[in-house]
């Protein structure tokens, strides 16, 4: 599936679970990769690079260990990763328990 209709379609799913969501930056339409910006707001952001495991399956790989950063650090993270891939979409979720309905386990 396109990378664009993938995300879209999680964002509407945010939407319908009353998480608000944004894209950040849209990369390329297809065969992209997504970076999460979770935003824990108060308690700090929680960054998740996509990746696949070794059978296949869709899954994320938290940046700084899976700990909660400030903002600068995050964006600073995302910053060096669009560097490096020019095509990376980058997807922010505003909710303070982590919970967002983009599928894969965290590596």
């Amino acid at each position: 599936m396109a990378t664009g209709i993938w995300v879209k379609a999680h964002i509407r799913q945010c939407i319908t679970q009353n998480i608000p969501a944004y894209v950040l930056r849209k990369g390329a339409e297809a065969g992209a990769t997504v970076i999460l910006r979770i935003n824990r707001l108060e308690q700090g952001c929680q960054v998740l690079s996509q990746a696949r495991d070794m059978d296949g399956n869709l899954g994320w790989l938290a940046a700084f260990d899976g700990a909660l950063v400030d903002d600068a650090q995050a964006d600073a993270y995302i910053e060096r990763a669009v560097q490096r891939d020019p095509d990376l979409w980058v997807v922010e979720v505003e909710t303070r328990t982590g919970e967002h309905p983009f599928p894969g386990k965290v590596f």
